[in-house]
């Protein structure tokens, strides 16, 4: 394991981010306090209890969903372009580096900004709404994995995108509305039966389920499946990113 090539691209990804420190962490975190103040405060205060759960305690989990997997999916598909994009993909894979190594480079540094993002946003919801984590280390697990997930998805997008538009077409066309639509800010038990069993073929239900369910022990799925759909997830981004690689495909030719 070449540890020092990992580490190289890993600074390189990090200290992006702090060039553009708003962009990667001001913007997301103000983003969330006015989604805290909108549906939080000022319709929150209206609604009834979920699960026995104030309305602005229960969208946290979901609202920090939304922004990890977002900025996941950027941080890691945007890394991997620019190389692409500059031409300098073909010094890369002339290091003496495998692509497992190049891939955890990359991925660990989406990654590591998705999480310090997310815990970010958990430490600031305390400033709106009581709230007490049932299942603290299950709660950063499945953090911790959502956002490995999505920065392979990312990765995946940012070795197939050609141009800036087909680098934005998946997390806007796509992924902003499967999470906007997979009980983020509500749960699916308040929807008409059949939209309920509509609602279970998104991917992202069972993903912020499992999140919530470690926040108040409660979820719209049982925590198993959850992990299940989780793995299962990972598994597919994991295998796509091996072929990638495997055959060149966007890469070598």
């Amino acid at each position: 394991m070449n540890i020092r090539g990992i580490h190289a691209i890993y600074r390189y990804e990090m200290n992006r981010s702090f060039r553009t420190l708003i962009q990667s962490l001001v913007s997301p975190v103000l983003s969330t306090i006015l989604y805290f103040i909108v549906f939080g405060a000022a319709i929150g205060s209206r609604m009834d209890n979920i699960s026995n759960v104030s309305y602005g305690a229960f969208i946290v989990p979901g609202l920090i969903m939304l922004t990890v997997q977002m900025q996941s999916v950027n941080n890691a598909s945007f890394g991997i372009y620019f190389p692409k994009f500059i031409g300098t993909t073909y010094e890369l894979l002339s290091a003496p580096l495998s692509f497992v190594e190049i891939v955890i480079g990359y991925v660990g540094a989406a990654t590591t900004k998705a999480v310090s993002i997310g815990l970010i946003i958990l430490c600031t919801s305390y400033l709106f709404v009581d709230l007490d984590i049932k299942y603290p280390f299950f709660m950063f697990c499945f953090l911790l994995i959502t956002c490995i997930t999505f920065s392979l998805l990312g990765f995946i997008i940012g070795i197939v995108s050609d141009n800036f538009e087909q680098l934005n077409i998946v997390p806007m066309l796509i992924i902003t509305p499967l999470v906007f639509l997979g009980g983020s800010f509500y749960t699916i038990d308040m929807l008409p039966p059949f939209w309920q069993n509509f609602a279970l073929l998104n991917p992202i239900v069972y993903l912020i389920s499992g999140f919530r369910w470690s926040f108040f022990g409660v979820g719209d799925v049982p925590i198993f499946t959850s992990i299940i759909f989780m793995l299962i997830f990972t598994s597919i981004c994991i295998s796509i990113i091996w072929y990638i690689f495997k055959t060149g495909y966007k890469i070598k030719n």
